[in-house]
C-alpha cells in the first residue's frame, strides 16, 4: 500500500488524552480511510532508520497529540516529515467537553466517542491531501 498520508499520533502512554490520539489514528486507518492513510509509529521515528525516514520524506503527515508539547509533530518534522497538520486531542475536546476520556490502558465510553470525533476530523484531512495528491 502506498499511503497518501501518515498519521503520527501520540505516544502519551500512561496518559488518557495519549490513548484518544492513538485510538483516533486506529479508527482513521483501520475503519475510515484504510485505503489512503497508515499509522507512522512515533516510535519508530525516534529510532530513526533510513527506511522509516525515506518513507515520511515522501509521504505528508498528519500529527495528532494528546497534550501541548506536541512530540509527535516536533519529532515528525525533525525527521524530515512534512507535517501538513498538527491537531491536538484537547481542542476536539474542547468541542465536544461532554465526552471526557477516563482510563489509560481501555478508554471508557466517552474517550472512545471523543477518539471516534477526532478520527472523522483527520478522515477528512486525509481526504483533503489524497485531493491534492491527484489534482497535483
Amino acid at each position: 500500500m502506498n499511503p497518501k498520508a501518515f498519521i503520527v499520533p501520540c505516544s502519551g502512554i500512561g496518559k488518557a488524552y495519549g490513548s484518544v490520539a492513538r485510538e483516533s489514528a486506529f479508527c482513521v486507518t483501520e475503519d475510515l480511510r484504510p485505503e489512503t492513510s497508515r499509522i507512522m509509529p512515533l516510535s519508530l521515528l525516534v529510532l530513526g532508520e533510513e527506511e522509516t525516514r525515506e518513507a515520511l520524506a515522501r509521504t505528508p503527515v498528519i500529527a495528532v497529540d494528546g497534550c501541548k508539547l506536541s512530540c509527535a509533530a516536533k519529532v515528525a518534522a525533525e525527521m524530515g516529515g512534512e507535517v501538513r497538520h498538527a491537531l491536538q486531542v484537547l481542542d476536539t475536546f474542547r468541542r465536544h467537553p461532554e465526552w471526557k476520556p477516563e482510563g489509560i490502558s481501555e478508554l471508557n465510553e466517552a474517550g472512545h466517542q471523543l477518539a471516534r470525533a477526532l478520527g472523522e476530523e483527520v478522515a477528512l484531512l486525509v481526504d483533503e491531501i489524497k485531493d491534492e495528491v491527484k489534482n497535483g
